[in-house]
């Protein structure tokens, strides 16, 4: 390439922002400083993200004696609510993909806190089962959820704040 086409480019390339050079900071950030969030700070997305963290952080240490997850409690709770259901229905209810649902199941079953039973009406489905240990570990769980998790949630809410957020979070969760 001649140099004229050389410079050319290269200025057409300045122009476009192909071959921009990022410039240095004027100061490198110390590592006590803060990263700065700008826009994510703002997006809803971001922030809920956040939050759910926090809250299955703080969800997990309060069960941390009976080792169960957000989604095996939520497994758990409908079993009890609802007797009868096959994995596809539970699977759904909790938006919860088929080999994950299986993986889980198959730890909860490995514990003894549930079984699966051929349904007489569809060889090919199983209904999950709550067992007596389930129940039980169910049982603790609701305790130290409501006593210690929900109780620090409402704390920080309000009365009025959690049942804005509820309220809210309800909505997104049905209707986007």
């Amino acid at each position: 390439m001649a140099d004229g086409a050389k410079n050319q480019a290269g200025s057409s390339q300045a122009r476009t922002g192909q071959a921009r050079i990022p410039k240095e900071p004027a100061e490198p950030a110390s590592e006590t400083q803060a990263v700065q969030l700008g826009e994510l700070s703002d997006l809803l997305g971001y922030v809920l993200k956040r939050a759910q963290l926090k809250v299955f952080e703080d969800f997990l240490s309060c069960v941390a004696p009976l080792q169960l997850t957000p989604a095996q409690f939520s497994v758990l709770l409908l079993l009890d609510n609802n007797p009868g259901r096959n994995q596809t229905e539970i699977a759904n209810t909790l938006g919860i993909l088929r080999p994950n649902f299986v993986s889980l199941l198959d730890s909860l079953e490995s514990r003894g806190l549930c079984t699966r039973v051929r349904s007489p009406h569809d060889r090919r489905s199983h209904i999950l089962v709550l067992t007596e240990k389930g129940r039980g570990v169910l049982a603790r769980a609701k305790k130290l959820v409501v006593s210690k998790h929900e109780s620090r949630l409402n704390e920080l809410l309000g009365s009025d704040g959690r049942e804005t957020l509820l309220s809210m979070l309800t909505k997104i969760a049905r209707e986007f």
